[in-house]
Parts: structure tokens; sequence; C-alpha cells
């Protein structure tokens, strides 16, 4: 089972994170938690990696829609969005892929959400590849 839908964006970390807010706002997504994971560890643990950055991304009206038919399905929210180093001038960008609601909730009901999200994710995605 693959859950991330993923794009390799050709440049730096600083300036691809700028352009993933853009392209998530541009799909009704706002940015409600920020995990600069890279800090965290050097701070919490020593440890040295490369910029690693969690988006938490939420679409209100979608995530309403998917509460109303199962509120546990906040366990799954918001949508996260990784930004990480791939190498000079090189930049991951991956999304959770939102079927994964469906298949780990196994609530059908959930699919018409979850086709929406994923939709107006993949189309961020794809406009940081442009």
């Amino acid at each position: 089972m693959t859950y991330a839908m993923t794009v390799r964006v050709a440049a730096p970390f600083t300036e691809t994170v700028q352009r993933v807010r853009d392209a998530l706002k541009a799909q009704g997504f706002g940015v409600l938690t920020e995990i600069d994971v890279q800090v965290t560890l050097r701070e919490k643990l020593g440890e040295q990696m490369e910029d690693y950055l969690i988006l938490g991304a939420c679409n209100p009206p979608l995530a309403h829609r998917a509460l109303g038919i199962d509120r546990e399905i906040g366990l799954l929210l918001p949508c996260n969005v990784v930004v990480r180093g791939d190498g000079p001038g090189t930049t991951l960008v991956q999304a959770l892929d939102p079927q994964t609601m469906v298949q780990i909730t196994g609530r059908p009901e959930l699919k018409a959400v979850a086709d929406e999200a994923t939709a107006k994710l993949q189309t961020a995605l794809a406009a940081l590849d442009s």
C-alpha cells in the first residue's frame, strides 16, 4: 500500500516551502501546524539531518464533511505535507494520500471526501512541478 503522493522540485528548500504554502492555499488549504523536524532533533537529541518540515494542512470544508461522517477521523487530520531536502537544489514534497482515510477507517462513505481532497492535493503538487 502506498500512502504518499510525491513530487521532486528543482528548487532549494526555503523557496520550495513557500511554493508549497502558496500551492496549498490556492487549493483551499491553510497550514495549521508546522514542525521543523531538523531543528527539533538537533535541539532535543543533538542529531543532524536534512531540512525536514511537516506542514499540517487543512481544507475546512473537507474536514467538516469528513468529521460529519466519522468523528474519529480527526485522528487522521490535518493532511500532513512533508517538505525535505533531497540534495543540492532539489526538494522532495510528499502529501499523505487522503485515500488512506478510507482504507484505515473502512468507511466507504468517506470516499467522496477523500477523492476531492486527493484531487486538490494532486493539483497543488502538480503546481510545484511547473
